[in-house]
């Protein structure tokens, strides 16, 4: 090993003394509720697979046929060669399933608001620097791209409105462009943003609104519309409720001249494969139609709230499907996560950095594939865990 790899070294052997260690596992998937690792089958709550559709025959089929039909590779990016014109027919669909004037799909969620928001957030293009305004919660993904901006973000306290507000009004006199950045569910805490309010301090401030609907597409909303339909512009994920891979930003005509012409992720990437692009339209096509399993999801999160809180577990402000159990300590959630899979359940620790120090937890996300005999097994675990600690 050399000097520079050591350093290395000593990074990896810190976070595995704090418990903070993280490893590839390798699985696979014999159904869509399942996970297998080393032979041995686990009931699967840490999947974003929140419909099931990851495994559903239409998803399947149309994304074969579209390979057959296309190729396995889009081969360019889609302002060289790879534009193929199943795009516009995809960017058709999701523009009005998100009631907006126009789409532009991306190679992912991540990789959207990391070359997206600094598109966004231009000075030169804008004129002056602008001010954002984010949610200390926000994505990760988002933070990158404010980062890639250049721009200073300008945090409120999570979903606080009077916080927002306050620094809104602080800011009152500046002439600089200003954004608001949230995400419509928030990925570890399962709650929601309370957007009406925030469209109506936009609109008092002059703000541009942007939201992140990953976990609430599909999920959400009228016919699993999402949540986020006021605001300006919308940016979300295929690979979480609607099974496949990729992403999307609904907005307005102009926004999507804008990006396909500034945005480096669209620009310089290579377009999705054509199996990818024929699983999405199908995913599209069968979202709409799923109410009786989005209405079942959600009940199973409500019971699995009410059944944690009985025995004594914090959910937190959990709304949604994802439900966490607040633990805190790294080494306290990694025991817990162990002694799930000791008893055939796989979730999965979420620890800092990831969450803020101190917060470390336990992450349910249920999906329409899980059936009433997994959720029983899942509680009967956790209160054995509670039980034996009692001990």
């Amino acid at each position: 090993m050399n000097k520079i790899e050591s350093l290395y070294a000593e990074f990896i052997e810190q976070r595995d003394n704090q418990a903070l260690r993280r490893d590839l596992v390798d699985i696979t998937r014999p159904s869509g509720h399942e996970i297998q690792v080393k032979g041995r089958n686990f009931i699967n709550f840490s999947s974003n697979d929140y419909l099931g559709l990851s495994q559903h025959p239409l998803l399947i089929s149309r994304g074969q046929e579209w390979g057959a039909r296309y190729g396995a590779g889009s081969s360019a990016s889609r302002l060289v060669t790879g534009n193929l014109d199943v795009f516009t027919t995809i960017e058709k669909k999701i523009a009005d399933f998100k009631n907006k004037e126009s789409a532009l799909v991306m190679v992912s969620g991540f990789q959207a608001n990391a070359s997206v928001l600094p598109a966004l957030f231009d000075k030169n293009v804008l004129g002056s620097m602008p001010l954002v305004f984010s949610d200390k919660l926000n994505h990760a993904s988002m933070y990158l791209g404010c980062n890639a901006a250049n721009i200073q973000q300008v945090r409120y306290r999570h979903n606080d409105m009077n916080h927002l507000q306050d620094l809104l009004e602080q800011h009152v006199d500046h002439n600089a462009p200003k954004f608001i950045l949230t995400e419509s569910v928030f990925s570890m805490d399962g709650d929601i943003a309370p957007l009406n309010d925030i469209y109506g301090v936009a609109k008092k401030y002059d703000c541009f609104v942007i939201v992140d609907e990953a976990h609430a597409t599909g999920v959400l909303g009228e016919n699993g519309q999402g949540l986020a339909t006021k605001a300006d512009l919308v940016i979300g994920t295929f690979s979480k409720a609607f099974g496949a891979f990729g992403a999307y930003i609904a907005c307005s005509q102009t926004m999507k001249d804008y990006l396909t012409n500034k945005c480096s992720g669209l620009i310089y990437a290579t377009a999705l494969p054509p199996a990818v692009l024929g699983s999405i339209d199908a995913a599209i096509d069968l979202v709409p139609t799923m109410n009786k399993e989005r209405l079942m999801l959600q009940n199973m999160a409500q019971n699995f709230r009410d059944e944690m809180s009985s025995i004594g577990f914090d959910c937190g402000l959990s709304q949604t499907q994802i439900v966490p159990i607040m633990i805190g300590d790294a080494k306290e959630a990694l025991r817990i996560s162990e002694h799930l899979k000791e008893n055939g359940v796989w979730a999965t620790a979420i620890r800092p950095p990831t969450v803020p120090s101190n917060t470390a937890r336990l992450r349910f996300a249920f999906s329409a594939t899980h059936s009433e005999n997994d959720l029983d097994k899942l509680i009967a675990v956790l209160k054995n865990k509670v039980v034996k600690k009692a001990a």
